[in-house]
């Protein structure tokens, strides 16, 4: 895109090279700073509402929030999350160059807090711009393959549908503050991706057109009822219709004056 090449030729070298790794570690140092009760995981929510009240940090300290823990599984969960975040953030900054996936991220953070002061009340979360990094991902590698609980390999792909059907439930069943995060999280990717998304389609769109004329073209329109011969097999024939018999009777020169007429049962029970 013109517009990202203008603005990464002016601010490229602004750029942060491996950012997942340094949200990462982020994370997980808030985690051990709660675990050993020095930090109150409270505090980094963003709540919009308490933002004038002088808890300004909120509008950035929510991104280094951990997902939510409980027992040993949720720890092993927390793990997980971080490993992909950190794989699927990394690809993204190698595929774009570090400033691009920059702008990413930076996109997915003001969209959300955005979102967020339209529901000022509610707490807002960063799981909806790691989603939007992997909707990314999987846009991007389709065919990447995960072990799916470290056993099952599944594509990407099918996660990644997965997750739009997710959002499209929390679209129409959620609450407002769910429903203008995932709203977004998807801003994020069509601002990034909606060209790529638009060509897809059109280019679907115009083969499965071609694939209907294709198949229209193989259809006869003309058929001998008698022994089947087709204006395609036999173009050269002059296929006719018999005014004489019952529905649109086709023949071909040969069996049009030499057939038996088709006729309608009620017409034979009536003779």
């Amino acid at each position: 895109m013109p517009f990202l090449d203008k603005l990464e030729r002016a601010f490229g070298r602004f750029a942060i090279s491996n950012l997942s790794l340094y949200l990462v570690m982020g994370q997980v140092f808030v985690l051990l700073g709660a675990m050993l009760g020095r930090l109150d995981l409270k505090l980094f929510v963003l709540v919009p509402a308490l933002v004038p009240h002088g808890e300004w940090w909120r509008l950035f300290t929510f991104l280094l929030k951990p997902p939510s823990t409980g027992g040993m599984f949720g720890y092993v969960f927390v793990a997980f999350a971080w490993y992909i975040f950190y794989l699927m953030g990394n690809a993204l900054e190698a595929y774009w160059g570090a400033f691009r996936y920059n702008l990413f991220l930076f996109a997915g953070f003001a969209l959300t807090v955005g979102a967020a002061f339209l529901t000022p009340g509610a707490p807002a979360t960063n799981a909806f711009i790691a989603g939007s990094v992997f909707l990314a991902f999987a846009h991007l590698h389709p065919d990447f393959e995960l072990a799916l609980f470290f056993i099952l390999p599944v594509k990407i792909k099918w996660l990644a549908l997965i997750t739009w059907v997710l959002y499209g439930i929390s679209l129409v069943r959620g609450d407002w503050p769910t429903r203008f995060q995932i709203l977004a999280s998807v801003g994020n990717i069509l601002l990034f991706f909606g060209r790529d998304i638009w060509l897809t389609i059109r280019h679907r769109k115009k083969a499965m057109s071609r694939q209907v004329q294709k198949l229209a073209q193989t259809e006869p329109r003309h058929r001998c009822h008698v022994c089947g011969k087709t204006d395609l097999s036999d173009p050269q024939l002059d296929f006719r219709y018999c005014s004489k018999c019952t529905g649109d009777q086709c023949y071909c020169p040969e069996h049009i004056q030499n057939h038996a007429h088709v006729v309608a049962a009620d017409e034979t029970t009536a003779r």
